[in-house]
């Protein structure tokens, strides 16, 4: 568990945009860290500030088994997701659910979700992307919802960020092309965030094949290598994998 005088990693150095590092860290951090809603407001705001497409942003998760709208950059977020949480469906419950992004390419066309699309069409939101979001157990912990005024300008972003969660799709960088600096910083952080996670679920393996235990348990034996050592779950992984010449 974290303690409240402990603090987030500092992001990585070399990396040049806050939204990039704030989803790679995040990544890297323990799911119950005290810091994590922190986290989650930095990347929604960052997100609507930095973006070009998105004219606002909101994050979703789950708090005392409901959902919860814990990060906004503008009413007109809350209000949309809202609509959501009242009609129990709707793309950040989705994203949230099924781990897997969700794309409203024109709100006024959908038949899914009444209520988000009468809420939303009539805040002027005319596009959305709702993107899972996940911590250092590696399972969806948020869903980032962008809420645009064009569709057509949402759109780019929409097929990088679905190149970069498929890797059997499209090629992820090929697909960033052309997009601008906020919507690139945001597939590269999502990039870096699944090489963090892929890094941490290999040693979660390794453990569970040494110590014969579930991953419940070798997720716990590396947050406790992680905190033993005074270093990220990331750190940790890696010392892992080092001792075994991986």
């Amino acid at each position: 568990m974290t303690t409240p005088s402990q603090q987030p990693p500092v992001p990585y150095p070399h990396v040049q945009s806050p939204l990039t590092a704030g989803l790679i860290v995040l990544a890297g951090t323990p799911d119950d860290a005290s810091w994590v809603d922190r986290q989650l407001v930095t990347i929604a705001q960052l997100s609507a500030d930095l973006i070009t497409p998105v004219a606002y942003a909101s994050v979703t998760a789950y708090r005392d088994d409901a959902v919860a709208t814990v990060a906004t950059s503008s009413e007109i977020a809350r209000a949309v997701d809202q609509a959501q949480y009242d009609e129990q469906d709707g793309p950040c419950l989705e994203a949230l659910d099924t781990a897997s992004p969700v794309a409203v390419p024109e709100v006024a066309a959908t038949m899914r979700w009444p209520g988000f699309r009468d809420t939303a069409y009539r805040l002027g939101v005319r596009a959305s992307l709702s993107i899972p979001l996940f911590a250092g157990r590696g399972t969806a912990v948020a869903a980032l919802n962008l809420y645009g005024r064009h569709p057509a300008a949402l759109a780019p972003l929409t097929a990088a960020v679905w190149a970069t969660y498929d890797p059997g799709g499209p090629d992820a960088s090929a697909q960033r092309h052309g997009l601008d600096d906020g919507s690139e910083a945001l597939t590269a952080g999502l990039a870096g965030a699944f090489a963090v996670r892929a890094r941490i679920q290999q040693a979660i393996g390794v453990i569970m094949e040494t110590t014969h235990g579930t991953p419940d348990t070798a997720y716990l034996n590396l947050r406790m290598r992680a905190a033993e050592a005074g270093t990220t779950l990331i750190d940790a992984a890696t010392a892992v994998m080092d001792e075994l010449h991986l």
